[in-house]
């Protein structure tokens, strides 16, 4: 079977490093290259890491380009380095990139150019703010009718956010962003809080991961831990939530989600900008509210199915030496 090609549009961020790696390892994917934008951290540190994230991995030939430093219209949000760490990888002190990202072409431009070249062939799957998308959709509506579906993790349906408490993140870092390329009428899936925070890889499953001895399990081990810190002091958890990678077990395996079909809008003023508005009154279509194209919206999902995936992912499990096993 050929290989989904996807572009991976990220922020990482510790959740955007899973997601990359488990993407990576898939075969049944093939990673067309990553566009970054800023949102964990600031947009010249988020591209350096996603090299950082390909070198661990071992796939430093990946192509990476720069994107978005802001939001369309709005001052970006502060770095996140209270999820993250001040160098938005759990400072976990993976060495400096060994290619810088490509010279000649923004994001938003390299995005058209591959929709455009691989027409219906082509899954954007945005792990950040939407900014880049956005800004693609703005220089050539064409990429709407020629990308095969856009995977967005953002939003919250049915539960309050987590930037604030109307907003999710991702969502929240560029509301206009959001609201354009939600309603631009391509096909897309938003996975979104719903969904994610029944994700949850509790310390167990976490600590397992230092008996798999793989670039991908070494990765997440290493850059876990902050992670952990961050949810234990602000919400009691043991463990982490797996955002981001639900955008890719989707790709992989959809069963094991609940989607309905809604139409969604994008508050972008006051309070409660960011939030996603889900339209729960349904017509014939079950999808629109007359204006608006509808969206995938995930709303459930079999959390130990997906965490399962992910984990076997990431590589099999065979006794390490202590003295091999490294930093954590």
């Amino acid at each position: 079977m050929t290989p989904r090609a996807i572009v991976v549009d990220t922020d990482p961020g510790i959740d955007d490093a899973m997601a990359i790696a488990v993407a990576l390892v898939s075969t049944e994917l093939e990673v067309v290259g990553l566009t970054t934008v800023f949102g964990n951290h600031r947009v010249a540190v988020t591209t350096a890491n996603a090299q950082r994230v390909l070198d661990a991995l071992d796939r430093p030939a990946v192509p990476v380009v720069r994107g978005a430093a802001r939001p369309l219209t709005r001052p970006a949000n502060p770095p996140a380095t209270f999820v993250h760490g001040e160098d938005g990888l759990g400072d976990a002190g993976l060495p400096a990139p060994s290619r810088p990202p490509l010279a000649d072409r923004r994001a938003a431009e390299w995005l058209v150019d591959t929709a455009l070249a691989r027409p219906g062939a082509v899954t954007l799957v945005a792990l950040g703010p939407l900014t880049n998308l956005a800004l693609a959709v703005l220089l050539e509506p064409e990429i709407v009718g020629a990308v095969e579906r856009v995977v967005v993790m953002g939003g919250a349906a049915l539960v309050p956010g987590n930037a604030t408490s109307a907003a999710e993140a991702n969502i929240w870092n560029d509301p206009e962003a959001a609201d354009l390329v939600l309603g631009a009428g391509w096909p897309v899936t938003m996975i979104g809080l719903d969904v994610t925070e029944q994700l949850l890889a509790d310390t167990a499953w976490l600590r397992a991961l230092d008996a798999v001895d793989t670039p991908a399990a070494r990765l997440v081990a290493r850059t876990a831990p902050t992670y952990e810190r961050f949810h234990r002091e602000s919400d009691g958890l043991e463990g982490i939530h797996c955002h981001d990678v639900a955008t890719i077990a989707w790709l992989l395996d959809p069963g094991a989600f609940t989607i309905e079909s809604r139409s969604v809008r994008v508050v972008t003023e006051g309070f409660a900008a960011g939030a996603t508005i889900v339209e729960r009154r349904t017509g014939s279509d079950g999808a629109t509210d007359g204006e608006r194209p509808g969206v995938h919206v995930a709303l459930g999902v079999d959390a130990p199915r997906v965490l399962g995936l992910v984990r076997d992912r990431l590589g099999p499990a065979r006794p390490i030496p202590a003295s091999d096993r490294g930093g954590g």
